[in-house]
């Protein structure tokens, strides 16, 4: 039975790391220090949101549609995401405008939305 690997100590919390592979069809193992996949890094909640976000294209709408969530909901998730992976997100006064008026034009945001993102900045 494949069991998900854990990242985090279950003891003390801290970052756990991989130090020994198998091959399950030869036996072969290699042990060593092992670093991890930054998506190792995330929750399970987490990786769903990612691959129905990469299913979807990134198109934040679809995404809305098959989560049922709205597009705060959706950015807001996304910086988590973002933050868990060890990068910054990005400031508010950041947003391009040129992005938020593209999404409008390409149906991926209602006008609403678009002036809601305008206004973050």
């Amino acid at each position: 039975m494949k069991y998900p690997i854990i990242t985090q100590c279950p003891v003390c919390d801290h970052s756990l790391h991989a130090v020994k592979l198998a091959c399950g069809h030869c036996q072969t193992t290699i042990e060593n220090t092992f670093e991890l996949s930054k998506l190792a890094l995330l929750s399970p909640e987490q990786l769903h949101f990612v691959y129905t976000f990469l299913v979807n294209r990134g198109n934040i709408k679809e995404v809305e549609k098959e989560l049922g969530i709205s597009y705060p909901t959706v950015r807001g998730k996304l910086n988590d995401i973002i933050t868990a992976l060890g990068f910054e997100t990005r400031k508010k006064s950041e947003v391009d405008e040129k992005k938020i008026i593209s999404m409008l034009e390409n149906g991926e945001i209602t006008a609403d939305e678009a002036v809601k993102m305008l206004k973050e900045e």
